[in-house]
């Protein structure tokens, strides 16, 4: 089943191909094909964090920001086989954090509710 995330000014996207800490305005359509998620979590952020656009600008992230955690399946994951001179292998699961600012609710609740008619273990 594939979702389909609008591009909106309102949506941004954090994943672990960027530095820690940043996040890329959504300003294209794109799909998400839940076969290949793993693991899904929703939280709303409760305190002020700041995040950095891609050229560095700061950005404040405001209370009730909602998000979206989507953890990809092991074939999307990268191994490194020398972590800091040993030799041991890790695997690095994909991720994406989708925000969705306080005033763009309505295609966060979209999203979640076709999420949750997906999943059958809630």
């Amino acid at each position: 089943m594939f979702i389909k995330i609008k591009k909106n000014c309102g949506i941004f996207m954090e994943h672990n191909g960027l530095e820690k800490q940043h996040w890329v305005p959504v300003t294209s359509n794109f799909l998400i094909n839940l076969d290949h998620v793993a693991e899904v979590s929703f939280y709303t952020i409760k305190e002020k964090r700041t995040r950095y656009d891609l050229e560095n600008h700061q950005f404040d992230v405001q209370p009730h920001t909602r998000v979206l955690h989507l953890h990809m399946a092991y074939t999307y994951s990268t191994m490194k086989e020398n972590i800091n001179g040993n030799k041991s292998n890790l695997v690095e699961r994909s991720y994406y954090k989708l925000y969705f600012l306080p005033e763009e609710m309505g295609q966060y609740d979209e999203l979640r509710n076709k999420i949750e008619e997906h999943v059958l273990n809630l």
